[in-house]
């Protein structure tokens, strides 16, 4: 908790938390209206999780409008590095992929709307809105933050805010970088605060019922994992290195805070917004924006720890942007009852083969584990007549409320989301991470998962992390 500033009396500074704390003890002695109590099966204002958002783009302002909907939430404030502009993809896959605005100002007006609606005089005047999350992490005694920034930026504004013992949600992957992620988890098992990864699929039944299929001898034991993802969702630079003009900043973006611990380089748009993914200093690839979703529940089902060895080929390198397609294996040595197991990650259009199992016509469709008695391809087991035969696996999971309610629930003091950062969302970085390191290393790599280090080579460590430019740190 952080120290408030004493008061004009000389008595130390209450923060929010602490009042509402203090007011509930006098709840008994003070006649409390009913709109500050809240009405029946409504939440009262003390008793909300207020809730800043830090990162406001396409994905920014779809995880913020999924936060308005629940009761228990009171989103008070956003914060972005870009005023308002064009460009950003709004990631609503049920109305497509169009485009629309994005940015502190954007967002503020959703939250603004969303609540004017419940008011009877149809306004409402209350998010603030922040350039610098810093700024916003010292003014706002919130109690969670959502942060959706581009995956360079991830590992030091979570800190910053599990620091200050702030509920934190952060969209994939959890950090930019192998290292970061070792730190992010520990100092969110050292916070004991609700954290959650923004991987919405681990949520989902499908995602529990791959769990009871494996979990149930359904194909036996697994030694073969095949993962694959199609074409990158956003274009490609059409030169070779960076690129050649030097436009300027467009006016209401801060480009330095945009940067933060990424090394300097002029603003170009064909970094922001969204295609800043191409670019080595500030995207992990398709191997870090979907393997946190994709390799997830193979985590889960499987009951993995850290991989004993990498490596990872790609279609052509270079030094500044990432490849088109990128094939990783990893090799997880035997868990308990289970035997070793080989992850195979296949992306940019690249698949696996195809399995014996598939009938004739039928395309790959998810993730193939290959058992020794069967295969199942998603949640369903192959072929189709095996699925029919074989029926529903028994129940041995709970079902999910939702994935940001996991995390609503989390921070109202609920069990831990399925996606945190201690348990779950920390390796999980990590290795698909590491396969990353594997492709810069152009080499087979030994790994020491506890110790956070390649074996067969020193050279190989330094990209397990990155100088931060003068300024910023973790």
């Amino acid at each position: 908790m952080k120290q408030n500033a004493a008061s004009k009396h000389g008595r130390p500074g209450v923060s929010r938390r602490a009042f509402v704390r203090n007011a509930a003890a006098m709840a008994a002695f003070t006649v409390i209206p009913r709109h500050v109590l809240g009405g029946e099966g409504e939440v009262a204002p003390s008793a909300k999780i207020t809730l800043a958002g830090i990162g406001m783009g396409g994905q920014g302002l779809q995880d913020i409008n999924a936060f308005l909907q629940f009761g228990e939430v009171q989103v008070v404030a956003v914060c972005d590095v870009q005023r308002e502009a064009d460009g950003f993809l709004s990631w609503n896959w049920g109305q497509g992929k169009e485009q629309r605005k994005a940015g502190r100002e954007p967002a503020r007006q959703l939250v603004e709307e969303h609540y004017a609606k419940e008011k009877a005089a149809g306004t409402y005047k209350g998010c603030r809105t922040y350039t610098d999350y810093r700024e916003l992490l010292a003014k706002e005694d919130v109690d969670a933050v959502v942060i959706a920034t581009p995956d360079h930026a991830h590992a030091v504004i979570t800190m910053a805010a599990l620091k200050k013992r702030k509920h934190v949600y952060c969209e994939k992957p959890l950090t930019y970088s192998v290292h970061e992620a070792r730190q992010v988890a520990e100092e969110a098992r050292r916070a004991k605060v609700a954290t959650q990864l923004g991987n919405q699929g681990q949520a989902e039944q499908e995602a529990r019922l791959v769990c009871e299929f494996i979990w149930g001898g359904a194909i036996g034991p697994v030694r073969e994992v095949n993962v694959w993802s199609g074409p990158r969702f956003w274009p490609s630079p059409t030169w070779e290195g960076r690129p050649p003009e030097t436009p300027p900043v467009p006016e209401g973006l801060d480009w330095d805070l945009w940067l933060g611990p990424a090394p300097q380089r002029p603003y170009h748009p064909a970094y922001h917004p969204w295609t800043w993914r191409n670019w080595w200093d500030f995207g992990t690839g398709l191997l870090g924006d979907l393997g946190c979703h994709k390799l997830s529940t193979v985590f889960k089902a499987l009951k993995l720890g850290h991989p004993t060895s990498v490596e990872a080929c790609s279609t052509k390198m270079s030094p500044e942007i990432y490849p088109l397609g990128v094939i990783a294996r990893y090799e997880f040595p035997a868990r308990g009852d289970m035997p070793p197991v080989t992850l195979n990650w296949y992306d940019g259009g690249l698949k696996p083969p195809t399995p014996k199992e598939l009938e004739p016509g039928r395309g790959l469709e998810d993730v193939t584990y290959v058992g020794e008695k069967g295969v199942l391809m998603g949640h369903r087991l192959i072929p189709e007549s095996r699925q029919r035969s074989y029926g529903r696996p028994q129940q041995l999971l709970p079902r999910s409320p939702g994935h940001h309610k996991e995390f609503v629930d989390a921070c109202r003091g609920g069990q831990a989301a399925g996606a945190n950062f201690p348990d779950h969302a920390g390796l999980l970085t990590e290795v698909c991470l590491l396969g990353n390191v594997a492709l810069r290393a152009g080499r087979k790599l030994t790994w020491d998962g506890p110790n956070l280090k390649v074996t067969n080579g020193e050279e190989a460590n330094r990209y397990l992390h990155r100088d931060y430019r003068q300024g910023w740190s973790l």
